[in-house]
């Protein structure tokens, strides 16, 4: 069963997922930001957002953070299928784990943003157009790619280019 934190507003929470599959409710109350956090696969952390993220609930997910990049994950995975609506206090979020992520080679990426949400961060460059993924496959092409070059002693400094993986 995910634990649930909730902020201090009440107006968000933050689930723990065991279970990728699991998906967590609240009864009666209307959630502008879920954050769901599921354990790291092979050196990637996986986070799912949905709701709002804005002046509001940015607070959440920045706590959330601050806690997983102490970790120093190689990727963030932020799949955005179900986020509908980013400001730009979350866009500072993205920034600043994409900074904290830098020094450790580590990057931000982005799973399924809808239309309106991949405008934003293409206007505000929060993550690179090439860190932006429309499927689960293209994501998970892209961090194999990533993990053969690491072992095979190919991939250093750079990631790999972005024909590769075809998004």
């Amino acid at each position: 069963m995910p634990t649930s934190t909730r902020c201090s507003a009440r107006c968000c929470r933050a689930t723990t997922k065991t279970d990728p599959d699991a998906t967590a409710h609240t009864e009666g109350a209307a959630v502008p930001l879920d954050i769901d956090v599921y354990p790291p696969v092979n050196g990637n952390q996986y986070l799912k957002l949905s709701g709002r993220l804005d002046t509001h609930t940015y607070g959440q997910l920045q706590d959330a953070l601050e806690d997983l990049l102490s970790d120093g994950p190689r990727a963030l995975v932020l799949d955005m299928a179900h986020l509908e609506y980013i400001s730009s206090a979350g866009i500072r979020c993205i920034l600043q784990a994409r900074q904290a992520l830098a020094p450790k080679r580590g990057q931000v990426l982005v799973l399924h943003p809808q239309a309106q949400i991949r405008k934003v961060m293409d206007l505000a460059r929060a993550v690179p157009l090439e860190a932006v993924f429309d499927t689960t496959e293209a994501l998970d092409a892209y961090l194999d790619e990533v993990q053969r070059q690491v072992l095979e002693g190919l991939l250093g400094d750079e990631r790999p280019a972005e024909d590769d993986f075809g998004h």
